[in-house]
Protein backbone atom coordinates (compact mmCIF):
# COMPACT_ATOMS: atom_id res chain seq x y z
CA UNK A 1 0.00 0.00 0.00
CA UNK A 2 1.06 3.62 -0.87
CA UNK A 3 0.84 6.51 0.87
CA UNK A 4 0.38 9.93 -0.76
CA UNK A 5 -0.47 13.64 1.33
CA UNK A 6 -3.29 15.67 -0.40
CA UNK A 7 -4.81 19.04 0.34
CA UNK A 8 -5.85 21.00 3.66
CA UNK A 9 -9.30 19.16 4.24
CA UNK A 10 -10.98 21.72 5.56
CA UNK A 11 -11.70 25.13 4.38
CA UNK A 12 -11.29 27.92 6.97
CA UNK A 13 -15.21 28.37 7.68
CA UNK A 14 -15.29 24.31 8.56
CA UNK A 15 -11.90 24.31 10.47
CA UNK A 16 -13.26 27.03 12.43
CA UNK A 17 -16.96 25.44 12.88
CA UNK A 18 -15.49 21.75 13.48
CA UNK A 19 -13.18 23.44 16.09
CA UNK A 20 -15.91 24.90 18.71
CA UNK A 21 -17.83 21.40 17.93
CA UNK A 22 -14.80 19.79 19.36
CA UNK A 23 -14.43 22.23 22.00
CA UNK A 24 -17.63 21.69 23.36
CA UNK A 25 -16.58 17.88 23.67
CA UNK A 26 -13.20 18.30 25.29
CA UNK A 27 -12.65 22.24 26.03
CA UNK A 28 -8.59 22.27 26.59
CA UNK A 29 -8.36 21.69 22.59
CA UNK A 30 -5.35 23.99 21.53
CA UNK A 31 -5.61 23.72 17.70
CA UNK A 32 -6.48 21.09 14.95
CA UNK A 33 -5.00 20.77 11.57
CA UNK A 34 -6.97 18.43 8.68
CA UNK A 35 -5.40 16.66 5.75
CA UNK A 36 -6.25 14.67 2.93
CA UNK A 37 -4.52 11.36 3.08
CA UNK A 38 -4.45 8.78 -0.10
CA UNK A 39 -3.93 5.27 0.04
CA UNK A 40 -3.12 3.17 -3.26
CA UNK A 41 -3.82 -0.48 -3.54
CA UNK A 42 -1.42 -1.31 -6.01
CA UNK A 43 -0.34 -4.60 -8.09
CA UNK A 44 3.66 -4.48 -8.66
CA UNK A 45 6.11 -1.49 -8.10
CA UNK A 46 4.94 1.45 -10.13
CA UNK A 47 7.33 3.55 -12.61
CA UNK A 48 8.48 6.75 -11.86
CA UNK A 49 6.35 8.28 -14.78
CA UNK A 50 3.38 6.36 -13.01
CA UNK A 51 3.99 7.57 -9.78
CA UNK A 52 4.30 11.13 -11.51
CA UNK A 53 0.92 11.36 -13.09
CA UNK A 54 -0.33 9.79 -10.06
CA UNK A 55 0.40 12.71 -7.42
CA UNK A 56 -0.46 14.87 -10.34
CA UNK A 57 -4.17 14.09 -10.34
CA UNK A 58 -3.92 13.60 -7.16
CA UNK A 59 -2.64 17.38 -6.42
CA UNK A 60 -5.48 19.22 -6.00
CA UNK A 61 -4.85 21.48 -3.60
CA UNK A 62 -1.75 23.27 -1.82
CA UNK A 63 -0.31 21.10 1.08
CA UNK A 64 0.49 22.24 4.97
CA UNK A 65 4.32 22.55 5.19
CA UNK A 66 4.93 21.35 8.50
CA UNK A 67 2.51 18.36 8.01
CA UNK A 68 3.60 14.82 8.32
CA UNK A 69 0.42 12.00 8.12
CA UNK A 70 1.68 9.83 10.65
CA UNK A 71 4.51 11.32 11.66
CA UNK A 72 5.45 13.42 14.44
CA UNK A 73 3.60 16.33 13.96
CA UNK A 74 1.73 17.84 17.28
CA UNK A 75 -1.31 16.71 18.13
CA UNK A 76 -3.05 13.15 18.54
CA UNK A 77 -4.19 11.71 15.11
CA UNK A 78 -7.45 10.50 14.64
CA UNK A 79 -7.52 9.27 10.63
CA UNK A 80 -10.33 8.71 9.66
CA UNK A 81 -11.14 6.44 6.93
CA UNK A 82 -14.25 4.76 5.07
CA UNK A 83 -15.73 1.98 6.68
CA UNK A 84 -13.95 -1.13 6.60
CA UNK A 85 -15.41 -3.43 4.49
CA UNK A 86 -17.00 -0.87 2.19
CA UNK A 87 -15.62 0.90 -0.76
CA UNK A 88 -16.49 4.59 -0.66
CA UNK A 89 -18.31 6.36 -4.03
CA UNK A 90 -15.23 8.85 -4.84
CA UNK A 91 -12.57 5.44 -4.34
CA UNK A 92 -14.57 3.80 -7.15
CA UNK A 93 -14.36 7.23 -9.16
CA UNK A 94 -11.21 7.78 -8.43
CA UNK A 95 -10.25 4.51 -9.69
CA UNK A 96 -12.11 4.78 -12.70
CA UNK A 97 -9.96 8.05 -13.50
CA UNK A 98 -6.98 6.61 -12.70
CA UNK A 99 -7.34 3.81 -15.00
CA UNK A 100 -8.15 5.93 -17.98
CA UNK A 101 -5.03 7.56 -17.43
CA UNK A 102 -2.90 4.47 -18.02
CA UNK A 103 -2.38 3.31 -14.55
CA UNK A 104 -3.71 -0.27 -14.76
CA UNK A 105 -0.77 -1.28 -11.53
CA UNK A 106 -3.30 0.51 -9.18
CA UNK A 107 -6.16 -1.46 -8.06
CA UNK A 108 -8.21 0.49 -5.75
CA UNK A 109 -7.94 4.17 -4.67
CA UNK A 110 -8.99 5.40 -1.42
CA UNK A 111 -8.89 8.86 0.75
CA UNK A 112 -8.74 9.70 4.28
CA UNK A 113 -8.71 13.10 6.60
CA UNK A 114 -5.92 12.43 8.99
CA UNK A 115 -6.88 15.19 12.15
CA UNK A 116 -4.21 16.16 14.31
CA UNK A 117 -5.42 17.53 17.69
CA UNK A 118 -3.44 19.35 19.59
CA UNK A 119 -4.54 19.85 23.79
CA UNK A 120 -3.81 21.60 26.44
CA UNK A 121 -3.46 18.74 28.94
CA UNK A 122 -3.77 14.80 29.05
CA UNK A 123 -6.35 13.43 27.07
CA UNK A 124 -9.15 11.58 28.96
CA UNK A 125 -10.79 8.70 28.00
CA UNK A 126 -14.19 10.84 27.40
CA UNK A 127 -12.60 14.02 25.77
CA UNK A 128 -11.03 10.88 23.35
CA UNK A 129 -14.39 9.20 22.93
CA UNK A 130 -15.79 12.60 22.41
CA UNK A 131 -13.78 14.42 20.02
CA UNK A 132 -14.20 10.48 17.84
CA UNK A 133 -17.50 10.55 17.60
CA UNK A 134 -17.00 14.13 16.34
CA UNK A 135 -14.47 13.59 14.01
CA UNK A 136 -16.32 10.91 11.53
CA UNK A 137 -19.90 9.48 11.46
CA UNK A 138 -19.68 6.20 12.67
CA UNK A 139 -22.17 4.84 9.88
CA UNK A 140 -20.17 5.88 7.08
CA UNK A 141 -16.55 5.86 8.57
CA UNK A 142 -13.82 4.34 10.79
CA UNK A 143 -11.48 6.00 12.96
CA UNK A 144 -8.18 4.59 13.12
CA UNK A 145 -4.63 5.57 15.53
CA UNK A 146 -1.74 5.00 12.82
CA UNK A 147 -1.86 4.95 8.78
CA UNK A 148 -0.28 1.77 8.75
CA UNK A 149 -3.88 0.23 9.61
CA UNK A 150 -5.56 1.64 6.18
CA UNK A 151 -4.26 -1.40 4.95
CA UNK A 152 -7.58 -2.77 6.18
CA UNK A 153 -9.34 -0.95 3.86
CA UNK A 154 -7.83 -3.24 0.74
CA UNK A 155 -8.36 -6.42 2.79
CA UNK A 156 -9.41 -9.78 0.81
CA UNK A 157 -11.56 -12.14 2.94
CA UNK A 158 -13.29 -15.27 1.37
CA UNK A 159 -16.50 -15.39 1.33
CA UNK A 160 -18.39 -16.39 4.30
CA UNK A 161 -20.52 -20.16 4.69
CA UNK A 162 -24.23 -19.88 4.40
CA UNK A 163 -25.83 -19.63 8.57
CA UNK A 164 -28.93 -20.06 9.92
CA UNK A 165 -30.47 -18.73 12.76
CA UNK A 166 -32.12 -21.23 15.33
CA UNK A 167 -35.28 -20.19 15.61
CA UNK A 168 -36.76 -23.68 16.46
CA UNK A 169 -34.91 -24.43 19.13
CA UNK A 170 -33.81 -20.79 20.47
CA UNK A 171 -36.93 -19.11 19.52
CA UNK A 172 -38.05 -15.74 18.91
CA UNK A 173 -34.99 -14.52 21.36
CA UNK A 174 -33.00 -16.10 18.67
CA UNK A 175 -33.88 -13.81 15.91
CA UNK A 176 -33.74 -10.88 18.18
CA UNK A 177 -29.90 -11.53 19.11
CA UNK A 178 -29.50 -11.80 15.03
CA UNK A 179 -31.47 -8.55 14.14
CA UNK A 180 -28.72 -6.62 16.03
CA UNK A 181 -25.74 -8.82 15.49
CA UNK A 182 -26.49 -8.74 11.14
CA UNK A 183 -27.62 -5.60 11.81
CA UNK A 184 -30.70 -6.00 9.96
CA UNK A 185 -33.24 -3.32 11.94
CA UNK A 186 -36.76 -5.38 12.28
CA UNK A 187 -39.58 -4.09 13.57
CA UNK A 188 -41.00 -5.76 16.59
CA UNK A 189 -43.92 -7.41 14.68
CA UNK A 190 -41.86 -8.35 11.49
CA UNK A 191 -39.50 -9.87 13.80
CA UNK A 192 -43.22 -11.88 15.50
CA UNK A 193 -44.28 -13.16 11.47
CA UNK A 194 -40.72 -13.96 10.89
CA UNK A 195 -40.66 -16.34 14.01
CA UNK A 196 -44.33 -17.51 13.15
CA UNK A 197 -43.91 -18.25 9.45
CA UNK A 198 -40.91 -20.74 10.14
CA UNK A 199 -42.20 -22.35 12.79
CA UNK A 200 -44.83 -23.12 10.59
CA UNK A 201 -42.30 -23.80 7.61
CA UNK A 202 -40.20 -26.25 10.11
CA UNK A 203 -37.47 -25.30 9.59
CA UNK A 204 -34.80 -21.79 10.39
CA UNK A 205 -33.88 -19.08 8.12
CA UNK A 206 -31.04 -18.53 6.84
CA UNK A 207 -28.83 -15.27 7.01
CA UNK A 208 -29.45 -14.71 3.54
CA UNK A 209 -33.07 -14.86 3.22
CA UNK A 210 -32.97 -12.45 6.45
CA UNK A 211 -31.19 -9.98 4.82
CA UNK A 212 -33.13 -10.15 1.83
CA UNK A 213 -36.38 -9.38 4.24
CA UNK A 214 -35.01 -6.79 5.88
CA UNK A 215 -34.26 -4.98 2.37
CA UNK A 216 -37.02 -5.72 1.00
CA UNK A 217 -39.32 -4.57 3.79
CA UNK A 218 -37.11 -1.62 4.57
CA UNK A 219 -38.24 2.10 4.76
CA UNK A 220 -36.80 2.64 1.44
CA UNK A 221 -38.55 0.49 -0.48
CA UNK A 222 -41.76 -0.08 1.39
CA UNK A 223 -42.40 3.16 3.07
CA UNK A 224 -43.62 2.14 5.84
CA UNK A 225 -43.62 5.40 8.14
CA UNK A 226 -44.88 7.29 4.81
CA UNK A 227 -47.67 4.50 4.27
CA UNK A 228 -48.87 4.20 8.20
CA UNK A 229 -52.03 5.40 9.81
CA UNK A 230 -51.23 8.86 11.49
CA UNK A 231 -53.06 9.65 14.68
CA UNK A 232 -52.28 12.95 16.17
CA UNK A 233 -53.87 14.23 19.55
CA UNK A 234 -55.86 10.78 20.05
CA UNK A 235 -57.71 11.28 16.38
CA UNK A 236 -56.99 9.50 12.94
CA UNK A 237 -56.19 11.22 10.33
CA UNK A 238 -57.93 10.35 6.60
CA UNK A 239 -54.84 10.63 5.15
CA UNK A 240 -51.54 9.08 5.68
CA UNK A 241 -48.45 11.17 5.26
CA UNK A 242 -48.12 10.02 1.40
CA UNK A 243 -51.71 10.36 0.81
CA UNK A 244 -51.17 14.16 2.39
CA UNK A 245 -48.33 14.87 0.16
CA UNK A 246 -50.09 13.52 -3.22
CA UNK A 247 -53.52 15.02 -1.93
CA UNK A 248 -51.70 18.91 -3.03
CA UNK A 249 -51.52 17.39 -7.00
CA UNK A 250 -55.23 16.22 -6.50
CA UNK A 251 -56.56 19.35 -5.34
CA UNK A 252 -54.60 21.15 -7.71
CA UNK A 253 -53.61 19.81 -10.43
CA UNK A 254 -52.47 23.24 -12.32
CA UNK A 255 -50.14 22.36 -15.05
CA UNK A 256 -48.89 19.25 -13.80
CA UNK A 257 -48.46 16.58 -16.96
CA UNK A 258 -47.69 13.80 -15.03
CA UNK A 259 -46.81 13.43 -10.99
CA UNK A 260 -46.10 10.14 -9.06
CA UNK A 261 -45.02 7.78 -11.65
CA UNK A 262 -41.61 6.15 -11.75
CA UNK A 263 -40.47 8.36 -9.34
CA UNK A 264 -40.52 11.31 -11.88
CA UNK A 265 -42.91 14.20 -12.52
CA UNK A 266 -43.75 15.94 -15.74
CA UNK A 267 -44.94 19.74 -15.70
CA UNK A 268 -46.24 21.59 -18.79
CA UNK A 269 -44.03 24.08 -20.71
CA UNK A 270 -42.90 26.52 -23.11
CA UNK A 271 -43.17 26.46 -26.70
CA UNK A 272 -39.51 26.41 -28.60
CA UNK A 273 -37.85 25.56 -31.44
CA UNK A 274 -36.45 22.20 -31.63
CA UNK A 275 -34.03 21.41 -33.99
CA UNK A 276 -33.18 18.03 -35.53
CA UNK A 277 -33.26 16.50 -39.17
CA UNK A 278 -36.32 16.03 -41.13
CA UNK A 279 -37.59 12.57 -41.81
CA UNK A 280 -36.81 11.75 -45.48
CA UNK A 281 -40.05 11.05 -48.22
CA UNK A 282 -38.05 8.88 -50.33
CA UNK A 283 -38.23 10.93 -53.13
CA UNK A 284 -35.65 10.82 -56.29
CA UNK A 285 -32.13 13.66 -55.53
CA UNK A 286 -34.09 14.11 -51.92
CA UNK A 287 -31.35 15.68 -49.47
CA UNK A 288 -30.85 15.28 -45.52
CA UNK A 289 -32.21 19.00 -44.23
CA UNK A 290 -31.93 20.36 -40.80
CA UNK A 291 -34.98 22.51 -39.35
CA UNK A 292 -36.05 24.11 -36.14
CA UNK A 293 -39.74 23.11 -35.67
CA UNK A 294 -41.93 24.79 -32.71
CA UNK A 295 -43.49 22.34 -29.90
CA UNK A 296 -43.79 21.95 -26.28
CA UNK A 297 -40.90 21.40 -24.40
CA UNK A 298 -41.91 19.70 -20.55
CA UNK A 299 -40.04 19.88 -18.03
CA UNK A 300 -39.25 16.35 -16.27
CA UNK A 301 -38.14 16.09 -12.78
CA UNK A 302 -36.98 12.75 -11.03
CA UNK A 303 -36.71 12.03 -7.52
CA UNK A 304 -35.01 9.24 -5.64
CA UNK A 305 -34.11 8.42 -1.96
CA UNK A 306 -30.64 7.70 -1.47
CA UNK A 307 -30.53 4.14 -1.43
CA UNK A 308 -26.76 2.32 0.60
CA UNK A 309 -24.51 3.01 -1.52
CA UNK A 310 -25.37 6.88 -1.26
CA UNK A 311 -25.58 6.85 2.47
CA UNK A 312 -22.66 4.98 2.95
CA UNK A 313 -20.82 8.40 2.15
CA UNK A 314 -23.21 10.81 2.59
CA UNK A 315 -21.27 13.72 3.91
CA UNK A 316 -19.11 13.68 0.80
CA UNK A 317 -20.32 10.54 -1.70
CA UNK A 318 -23.66 12.31 -2.45
CA UNK A 319 -22.10 15.37 -3.69
CA UNK A 320 -19.54 13.43 -5.58
CA UNK A 321 -22.10 11.71 -7.69
CA UNK A 322 -23.71 15.09 -7.72
CA UNK A 323 -20.52 17.45 -9.51
CA UNK A 324 -18.41 14.01 -10.38
CA UNK A 325 -14.86 14.43 -10.40
CA UNK A 326 -15.28 17.88 -9.23
CA UNK A 327 -15.40 16.76 -5.16
CA UNK A 328 -12.51 14.79 -6.12
CA UNK A 329 -10.14 17.78 -7.50
CA UNK A 330 -9.33 16.09 -10.35
CA UNK A 331 -11.76 19.36 -12.32
CA UNK A 332 -10.09 21.94 -11.03
CA UNK A 333 -6.57 20.12 -11.42
CA UNK A 334 -7.39 19.64 -15.37
CA UNK A 335 -8.25 23.37 -15.68
CA UNK A 336 -4.60 24.08 -14.77
CA UNK A 337 -3.24 20.74 -16.53
CA UNK A 338 -4.69 21.34 -19.80
CA UNK A 339 -1.09 24.06 -19.78
CA UNK A 340 1.50 21.67 -19.17
CA UNK A 341 2.48 19.57 -22.07
CA UNK A 342 2.56 15.33 -21.72
CA UNK A 343 -0.15 15.57 -19.68
CA UNK A 344 -3.23 15.95 -21.89
CA UNK A 345 -1.72 12.71 -23.96
CA UNK A 346 -2.13 10.87 -20.68
CA UNK A 347 -5.40 11.77 -19.68
CA UNK A 348 -6.57 10.79 -23.31
CA UNK A 349 -4.89 10.20 -26.55
CA UNK A 350 -3.90 12.93 -29.38
CA UNK A 351 -6.59 13.74 -31.39
CA UNK A 352 -6.26 13.99 -35.04
CA UNK A 353 -4.25 17.00 -36.38
CA UNK A 354 -7.12 17.69 -39.18
CA UNK A 355 -10.55 17.07 -37.64
CA UNK A 356 -12.11 19.83 -39.86
CA UNK A 357 -10.70 21.75 -42.69
CA UNK A 358 -9.04 24.98 -41.63
CA UNK A 359 -11.08 27.85 -41.68
CA UNK A 360 -8.94 30.88 -43.31
CA UNK A 361 -9.57 34.35 -42.59
CA UNK A 362 -8.47 36.11 -45.68
CA UNK A 363 -6.02 35.17 -47.71
CA UNK A 364 -5.09 31.24 -47.98
CA UNK A 365 -2.04 30.41 -45.83
CA UNK A 366 -1.98 33.24 -43.42
CA UNK A 367 0.29 32.69 -40.85
CA UNK A 368 -1.31 33.72 -37.82
CA UNK A 369 -4.37 31.82 -38.30
CA UNK A 370 -5.67 28.66 -36.29
CA UNK A 371 -7.90 25.58 -36.91
CA UNK A 372 -10.89 26.14 -34.96
CA UNK A 373 -10.78 24.48 -31.55
CA UNK A 374 -12.67 20.94 -30.50
CA UNK A 375 -13.62 20.57 -26.87
CA UNK A 376 -13.08 17.34 -26.31
CA UNK A 377 -15.23 14.67 -24.53
CA UNK A 378 -15.42 14.92 -20.81
CA UNK A 379 -14.75 12.44 -18.28
CA UNK A 380 -15.17 11.70 -14.52
CA UNK A 381 -18.51 12.62 -15.26
CA UNK A 382 -18.47 16.41 -15.49
CA UNK A 383 -17.34 17.91 -19.04
CA UNK A 384 -13.76 19.16 -18.96
CA UNK A 385 -13.12 21.24 -21.95
CA UNK A 386 -9.45 20.67 -22.82
CA UNK A 387 -8.23 22.42 -26.14
CA UNK A 388 -5.09 20.62 -27.63
CA UNK A 389 -2.38 22.96 -28.83
CA UNK A 390 -3.24 22.91 -32.78
CA UNK A 391 -0.62 23.55 -34.96
CA UNK A 392 -0.19 26.22 -37.62
CA UNK A 393 -1.48 25.35 -41.40
CA UNK A 394 1.68 24.43 -43.29
CA UNK A 395 1.96 27.02 -46.92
Amino acid sequence: MLELRGSPALSAFRHAKLLAALREAAADIESLQAEYVHFVDHDGELSDDDLATLEQLLDYGSHLPDAQVGGSSEGRLFLVVPRIGTQSPWSSKATDIAHSCGLRQVRRLERGIAYRVKLKGMLSESAFEGIRATLHDRMTETVLADASDAAQLFAHHEPAPLGSVDILEGGREALVAANVALGLALAEDEIDYLVEAFQELGRNPTDVELMMFAQANSEHCRHKIFNADWVIDGEAQSHSLFKMIKNTHRVSPGDILSAYSDNAAVIRGSEAPRFFPAPLTGQADERAAYSAVEEPIHILMKVDEPAHSRVRAALGGLRLRQAGAHRLGIVDHARRAHRRRGLQQRIRPAQPRRLLPHLRAGRPGRQRHRAPRLPQADHACRRLRQYPRWPRPEG
